[in-house]
């Protein structure tokens, strides 16, 4: 082992999936590195983790090629490793290791923790392990971390699910909706934000029906409202709630939390009444619209994005043509937009009537367009108005080329900043404050308002600086990270750092 001791093993996680693989992800690599790990920089990994997702039928396409060109990978790399995880690793359990028998390490979503233990068990043993448990072990956001950004965080207020939705694997692999207590959530958030962290994302399968488990069906408003006393959290955002379970009060506390940002992501699946009663969705097409004019109604500018499934089991025209109706009506920013794919185990699978392709392919195409103009035309809306973006680095992928910086508004929109000669640089972090010149379907280009583009330094800003430091120096003042690899936030082990302070002049 003392070669392993002079030489720490690099590991590479890649994600697939949903945010909850994102938070899922930083957890795993927190894991490794508080095991002694570091991640990968300018060489192949020593380890490559695959955080794998089981929503639709790509998933299963993309973990198997991606095995594949590892297979070649690990042949030339002696002592490399494989570890696949996530829900397609609950789901297919030893399939993969039938498939790919080069993988050393299968785990599920109930024991991300074992990862490090499974890996060096493999090693030791010289043979692959496979470990899914059906509870969840540990929750998840107990576990070591390694955020990706220095400024956002991810904060899980629950795990699992207690709704059937026909078209849905995900309950069957996450398990019974289990809610974290509001006190553990809240001091996550402090610790995050005394890292630095200025916005955070909290997650659930449905978040707004967060406190079922403990008895309280307004937990989740309250909740907002909490975070709303944490000082030095700026942004606030949630993901992904359910219609069904949406109430005035959580409206209320978005509306009254000036933290909670102007963003709402609303599943809505189907406009049909008919296929969203096949697809077990508890709620119809105007209960869903009232749900948007009420949000509306106490925040205007609030941008609400949402899901919509294309071509459920059954689906005529005339269903497609309510869809078309409920977009039109809804006037969403932006839409995730899914052609409907059979997934082994749920009940919608095996339905009868089965769209054919070539015309889920028409319909959605048709729907990609209503929501393309749609989105242009309220992105158009912004053309003139004020707003605040925080930066972060590798939203615009041409910034160096077009002397712009890139970030988000308060509403989640992506935005590119035009960045004047001289202007004062901006760290990944901190909060610029510009104008709306020009709108596109899926972001806004901005500008100062005067000559200068105006900057707030923030505590975010400042982890950024310690992060760059840290990455050149490992060890340099740093007590909570492992400094090895691309600069991001710390590996937290649960024990809060000292608050930062006031940002740097």
């Amino acid at each position: 082992m003392s070669d392993v001791t002079a030489q720490p093993r690099t590991y590479e996680v890649r994600t697939f999936g949903c945010q909850m693989n994102v938070h899922d992800s930083e957890r795993l690599s927190g894991s490794l590195e508080a095991a002694g790990y570091v991640r990968a920089v300018g060489a192949p990994a020593d380890i490559v983790v695959i955080n794998t997702c089981a929503v639709r039928e790509n998933a299963d396409n993309k973990l198997y090629g991606t095995l594949g060109h590892l297979a070649s990978t690990k042949r030339e790399h002696e002592g490399m490793q494989i570890a696949v995880g996530g829900c397609l690793a609950q789901k297919d359990k030893g399939v993969i290791l039938q498939k790919a028998p080069w993988v050393d390490v299968v785990f599920g979503t109930h024991n991300m923790g074992s990862l490090p233990t499974l890996l060096e068990r493999a090693r030791h043993n010289e043979e692959a392990q496979l470990e899914i448990l059906e509870a969840l072990e540990v929750f998840p956001s107990t576990l070591p971390t390694r955020r990706e950004s220095v400024a956002s965080g991810w904060v899980s207020i629950s795990v699992g699910c207690n709704n059937t939705c026909t078209f849905c694997i995900v309950p069957s692999l996450r398990g019974k909706e289990r809610d974290r207590r509001p006190g553990d959530i809240l001091s996550e958030i402090r610790m995050l934000v005394d890292d630095g962290a200025i916005e955070v994302t909290l997650l659930g399968q449905n978040v707004n029906s967060y406190g079922v488990e403990f008895g309280d069906r307004l937990a989740f408003g309250k909740l907002l409202r909490a975070t709303g006393e944490i000082e030095g959290l700026e942004r606030v955002r949630f993901t992904s709630p359910h219609p069904a379970a949406f109430t005035d009060d959580v409206i209320e506390a978005m509306a009254e939390t000036p933290n909670v940002m102007p963003q709402l992501h609303m599943p809505l699946q189907s406009g049909s009444d008919r296929i969203l009663r096949a697809m077990r969705r508890s709620y119809r097409s105007e209960r869903f619209l009232r749900i948007l004019d009420g949000v509306r109604e106490r925040i205007p500018h609030a941008a609400i994005s949402t899901d919509i499934i294309v071509g459920f089991p059954g689906e005529t025209e005339e269903d497609f043509d309510e869809t078309l109706r409920v977009v039109e009506q809804a006037r969403f920013a932006s839409a995730f937009t899914f052609q409907y794919s059979i997934r082994p185990g749920t009940p919608a699978a095996t339905m009868d009537d089965q769209v054919p392709k070539e015309v889920v392919q028409e319909r959605y195409e048709r729907l990609t367009a209503l929501q393309e103009r749609i989105s242009g035309d309220e992105a158009q809306q912004l053309v003139g108005t004020a707003i605040e973006v925080l930066v972060a680095p590798n939203e615009g992928r041409r910034d160096g080329v077009t002397a712009r910086i890139s970030g988000r508004a308060e509403d989640n929109r992506l935005v590119h900043v035009d960045l004047p000669a001289g202007n004062e640089q901006p760290r990944p972090g901190d909060v610029v404050s510009a104008v709306v010149t020009r709108a596109a379907p899926h972001f806004l280009i901005a500008g100062p308002a005067g000559d200068r583009l105006p900057v707030r330094r923030t505590c975010a800003g400042d982890a950024w600086d310690r992060a760059q430091a840290l990455a050149l120096d490992p060890h340099a003042g740093s007590d909570h990270g492992h400094g090895h690899g691309a600069p991001a936030g710390p590996v937290s082990i649960g024990l809060p750092a000292l608050r930062v302070g006031a940002p740097q002049p």
